[in-house]
């Protein structure tokens, strides 16, 4: 629950209608402030808003700034902003329970211009920036997010964000796993790992013992070089010196067409499949980088332009919530002709498009022109939203 710190008695708008405003807005690709100067005059999001925005108006730039950078920024609605992500993911999964969850953690950037505070020049990306960190599920939903000082290391503040939505999930889930790259190659994250019981790949950075190890498939073959990729894969046992205990290690060899040394890779992992069944489920961890830039590109997370830290952390997490709720959309409303839909898609098409409203005594009507969308479409989206509400409680 969001806590008000308003003390005045000339409050408009409810901060939960604020909070649609701000995350709705998001959606449809406003993600600026100064938008809401136009915003609060529309009839679609002045009924978002609710109460008295529906015969007055929305929430101005001014109500939303305040309401962003001051109320919002509160040490305790911070939090409670990174909490709302696995609240409604866990209403999401009361009404589609997974037998499967699958975390994948990695980070990104978001370049910063100006004094903006924590921002700092990061040699890996190149630019000054900030350094989010995200946890998404297999579903591609935002379990949780961070953002970061642009200096910091890649797994920087990994348990912060990770151990809440582990927390989550314990005794819940008959099987729980975890991906991560190469930054997160820690062992304070597999004895983590390890003592949840959650299975996990890893990517591990190569050094000369590793190599060693598969020296016999670093030979190049016998014979003229083939026309297609031959893969090869290892499993053996290995120890770092910074390891309590040894691990299995898997690794992948791949020789390409064309080029002269072959394309080395280790996993570090706990679980008992067959090498190259592991190396598959790794693979599938670059999903989670295609849908760090359906948020950058559809939802503008990276347009963090407040001067203050905390600021920019709670624009983070709004800009977070809007991606999940388009998400939310995609995965569950979605006739299957759509499931092919961007999020860009989905807002261009569905969420941000022009309507001619038509108010009466007892209703409103959105006239709306099948350009995009069909009638056939929209109706079936509105009976998969419909069937998605909870059952009335027994009298």
């Amino acid at each position: 629950m969001l806590a008000d710190a308003r003390t005045g008695r000339n409050g408009r708008h409810r901060l939960v209608g604020l909070l649609r405003q701000s995350v709705f807005g998001r959606l449809a690709g406003y993600e600026d402030v100064n938008d809401a100067d136009r915003l609060c005059r529309d009839p679609a999001m002045r009924w978002v808003v609710g109460d008295r925005a529906i015969t007055g108006s929305a929430a101005s730039a001014s109500q939303m700034g305040r309401f962003e950078t001051k109320w919002l920024s509160r040490p305790e609605n911070l939090a409670a902003l990174a909490n709302l992500h696995g609240q409604r993911i866990d209403n999401v999964h009361q009404r589609r329970p997974p037998k499967t969850i699958v975390l994948d953690m990695d980070s990104s950037e978001s370049p910063t211009y100006g004094e903006q505070e924590g921002s700092a020049y990061n040699g890996h990306f190149g630019r000054t920036c900030y350094h989010p960190l995200f946890v998404f599920n297999q579903l591609g939903d935002v379990e949780r997010c961070a953002l970061r000082p642009g200096n910091v290391h890649s797994a920087d503040g990994w348990r912060a964000v990770l151990e809440p939505v582990v927390a989550r999930y314990r005794g819940t889930l008959k099987r729980l796993y975890f991906r991560g790259d190469a930054a997160f190659a820690n062992p304070e994250i597999y004895e983590f790992l390890e003592g949840e019981g959650i299975g996990y790949t890893i990517r591990l950075p190569a050094n000369r013992v590793l190599q060693d190890r598969i020296g016999y498939l670093l030979k190049r073959p016998v014979g003229r070089p083939p026309h297609e990729v031959r893969r090869y894969y290892a499993s053996f046992s290995y120890q770092a010196q910074s390891w309590t205990k040894p691990r299995r290690v898997v690794a992948k060899v791949e020789w390409h067409p064309g080029e002269l040394y072959p394309r080395v890779g280790f996993i570090v992992t706990n679980l008992a499949r067959p090498a190259g069944r592991v190396v598959a489920f790794y693979n599938q961890r670059g999903t989670a980088e295609q849908w760090i830039k359906e948020g950058k590109g559809a939802i503008k997370w990276t347009r963090l332009s407040c001067r203050t830290f905390a600021a920019n952390a709670v624009r983070l997490q709004l800009h977070a919530l809007a991606y999940n709720l388009g998400n939310f959309m995609r995965t569950l409303a979605m006739p299957k002709p759509a499931e092919p839909w961007s999020l860009t898609s989905l807002r261009e098409k569905l969420i941000k498009i022009g309507a001619k409203l038509v108010s009466h005594g007892r209703y409103v009507t959105f006239q709306m022109a099948e350009v995009a969308v069909s009638r056939q479409m929209f109706q079936e989206i509105l009976m998969m939203i419909a069937r998605l509400r909870a059952s009335p409680a027994p009298a």
